[in-house]
C-alpha cells in the first residue's frame, strides 16, 4: 500500500474483521485484544472502537465471518444425507476451536442482551439456516419432499435439537447416532408430514 493511502469504509472494515477472525482462531476470545487486532489490521484502535464499541461486539462480528466461511451446502442427491452432512458440519464446528470461541463469546455476552441476541441468531441462523432452506428446496425439486416443508420452523429444527443436546449433555461433541436419530426420527417425519397436514 502506498504511503499515506488510507483504507476507508468497507475495505477497512474487512481488514479489521479479517484480523479479528485470525486473532480468534490463533488465540481464542480471551487472547483477542483491540491492540492486537489493530496491529494485525494495520490500523489504530480508534478505527475499531468507532465501529465496534465493545470487544464482545467485535468478537461476534468476527465469529460470524468465521462461521460464514465454514458452511458449504451439501448436495448428495438425498435429503437424509444432506441433512446428516449439515448436522455433522455443525457438530464438528461446535466441538472444534471455533466452537470453543462461540462458548467464550456466549459467556462474555451474558450481561449484554443485544449482543447475546445477535450471537444466538448467528449460532442458529444466517448462513446455516440458508443452507437448510437450500437442501429442503432441492428435496422439493427432486420430488422427495412436499413444498410445505420449506418453512422456517422445519429448517431450524435440526439445529435447535443439536443445540439442545449440547446444553443437556455439556459434552464436547454429540455422538453420530444421535445426529442420525434427529434426522430419521424427527426431521424426516416432520418434512413428510407437512404435505399430508395441509390436505386433511
Amino acid at each position: 500500500m502506498a504511503e499515506g493511502q488510507r483504507r476507508r469504509g468497507a475495505e477497512l472494515e474487512d481488514a479489521i474483521l479479517r484480523a479479528a477472525a485470525e486473532e480468534l482462531t490463533d488465540s481464542g476470545y480471551a487472547g483477542m485484544t483491540m491492540d492486537r487486532v489493530a496491529r494485525r489490521a494495520g490500523t489504530n484502535k480508534n478505527a475499531i472502537y468507532r465501529r465496534w464499541p465493545q470487544r464482545a461486539a467485535l468478537g461476534i462480528a468476527a465469529y460470524k465471518r468465521l462461521a460464514r466461511d465454514r458452511t458449504p451446502v451439501p448436495d448428495t442427491g438425498s435429503l437424509r444425507d444432506d441433512a446428516l452432512d449439515l448436522l455433522r458440519q455443525a457438530n464438528a464446528t461446535w466441538s472444534s476451536p471455533v466452537g470453543a470461541i462461540l462458548r467464550d463469546l456466549l459467556a462474555a455476552a451474558a450481561d449484554e442482551p443485544a449482543l447475546l441476541e445477535s450471537l444466538r441468531s448467528q449460532a442458529g441462523g444466517g448462513a446455516v439456516n440458508a443452507a437448510w432452506f437450500t437442501v429442503l428446496s432441492r428435496a422439493v425439486a427432486r420430488g422427495e419432499a412436499p413444498p410445505e416443508a420449506v418453512h422456517p420452523r422445519v429448517a431450524s429444527l435440526p439445529m435447535t435439537m443439536l443445540r439442545g443436546e449440547y446444553a443437556l449433555r455439556g459434552i464436547p461433541a454429540v455422538p453420530d447416532e444421535v445426529l442420525a436419530e434427529i434426522v430419521d426420527e424427527v426431521f424426516l417425519p416432520l418434512v413428510r408430514g407437512r404435505g399430508t397436514a395441509h390436505h386433511q
